[in-house]
């Protein structure tokens, strides 16, 4: 991790993207593999005019009249129409040219934005890291001002994400760790640089991703609006991503995957989530033992920097720029040897909430969802249905109970409402409660209120 800077510096830098090339020799890439690229544009499009193909392939003007001018001399396009300006042009494909780009689609169908080097982006990635702001005391307890998990698990996962080290949250199912995890992306200010893709040697891996990469803060997209003219089309500005896998997380999802229909490659998670949180949910459920998954994670978060193959073998040192958060129901002792548990930076236990906690929330939960509160039948909750049973106090139990009372109601076709009654049939829906111990709680069936 590189020094920190003022506050000052940070703003200045959160929305810098690097320079727009005003050459080919500028953006770093052959020319041959800029004329490939414009070809299959003009391929798939016909008649094409300059200003659509710098949106197309993400590059100035400039550079694409350098590119059409090589390809023009070298007769594999030409100049379909001209109008009054520079820019109001349209070029199209000869017939050599053609030929030439469906033999490059053969090859490598790929048509999207122009790459950007594999050292550009090391570059861009050390330094907006450095740039980028922390986490302070002060931001977790203004987020979490109406979360009723205790103060010590507050404070341990703000130091987590503080000084970026990797966090393991455990605890029973319900105890809102998964909640806890999203929350934590909230906390992440600023914005970051992402690539549509990347040039690994010759071949072209894709970054970007739609569903990941959210467009920045109103805010943030203004600070950024006088630049954006003079930056690298090739960059789009996003919010700090955070990134969430659950039991669908396979080792061969964190190394580069090709894509035969698009002819390119497909950056893993990790990379997609640099500068963000990449969160690991239900670890211990996934196809490969968690041991051996946290292992695959070792060299990189000790070292900030993790290789990763192309198909044939060869590999490429990329940046390991992510704070890794791993989620789990089980007990850590029993799911990792303590070589793994170790080279976790935080292990935060996060488990039943207190009775005044508990209270708060579900009378929070009741606002949110427009369901008035009662008192009683809260008493009666907590009193009767958790004390007999044994369930603990869990952060989830409010949201769950209350989603359900207003499930019945509307099948009903009535307001919901809280009561020993409508809590009662909540709880009822959630464990298998026999019929001797359902009848002794319950006065009115569902039916019965409805008659």
């Amino acid at each position: 991790m590189m020094d920190q800077v003022t506050a000052g510096e940070r703003t200045e830098g959160q929305s810098q993207l690097p320079a727009q090339p005003r050459t080919v020799r500028e953006t770093g890439l052959e020319l041959t593999l800029l004329a490939e690229l414009a070809a299959k544009q003009l391929f798939s499009s016909g008649k094409t005019h300059l200003p659509m193909l710098t949106t197309r392939l993400r590059l100035s003007i400039n550079v694409l009249r350098e590119v059409l001018d090589f390809m023009v001399a070298e007769q594999l396009a030409e100049v379909a129409w001209r109008g009054d300006t520079d820019i109001d042009v349209q070029y199209q494909l000869t017939s050599a040219g053609r030929q030439r780009t469906a033999a490059w689609l053969e090859r490598c169908p790929y048509t999207g934005p122009a790459p950007v080097p594999l050292e550009t982006y090391r570059t861009l990635v050390q330094r907006q890291s450095a740039l980028l702001q922390t986490v302070a005391a002060e931001d977790v307890a203004a987020e979490f001002a109406d979360d009723c998990q205790p103060a010590s698990v507050r404070e341990l996962v703000g130091a987590a994400l503080h000084a970026h080290r990797s966090l393991l949250l455990h605890g029973p199912s319900g105890s809102g760790k998964t909640t806890l995890a999203r929350r934590l992306g909230r906390l992440l200010q600023g914005t970051v640089g992402v690539p549509y893709a990347i040039l690994m040697g010759d071949e072209i891996v894709q970054v970007f991703d739609s569903a990941i990469h959210q467009p920045p803060t109103v805010q943030a997209e203004a600070r950024a609006m006088g630049e954006r003219r003079s930056s690298d089309s090739r960059w789009v500005l996003c919010c700090r991503p955070v990134l969430h896998m659950g039991a669908e997380l396979a080792l061969d999802m964190l190394g580069l995957r090709h894509d035969p229909f698009s002819g390119s490659y497909q950056a893993p998670p990790q990379m997609k989530a640099a500068g963000g949180l990449f969160i690991v949910d239900d670890l211990g459920r996934q196809r490969v033992p968690a041991g051996e998954l946290l292992n695959r994670f070792a060299q990189p978060l000790d070292t900030g920097a993790e290789h990763l193959s192309l198909q044939g073998g060869r590999k490429f040192a990329v940046p390991f720029d992510v704070t890794m958060i791993f989620v789990t129901n089980l007990e850590p002792q029993a799911l990792l040897d303590p070589s793994s548990l170790r080279r976790l930076g935080y292990k935060v236990h996060v488990g039943p909430i207190g009775e005044s906690a508990y209270c708060t929330l579900f009378r929070l939960q009741c606002r949110a969802l427009g369901i008035a509160p009662d008192e009683g039948a809260l008493a009666y909750l907590i009193k009767e249905l958790h004390r007999d049973s044994g369930e603990p106090l869990l952060a989830s139990f409010p949201r769950d109970i209350l989603s359900r009372i207003a499930d019945f109601a509307a099948f009903t076709g009535k307001p919901p409402m809280v009561s020993v009654a409508t809590v009662d049939q909540a709880w009822s829906s959630m464990f298998a409660i026999t019929g001797v111990q359902y009848a002794a709680a319950a006065e009115t069936t569902l039916f019965e209120r409805i008659a």
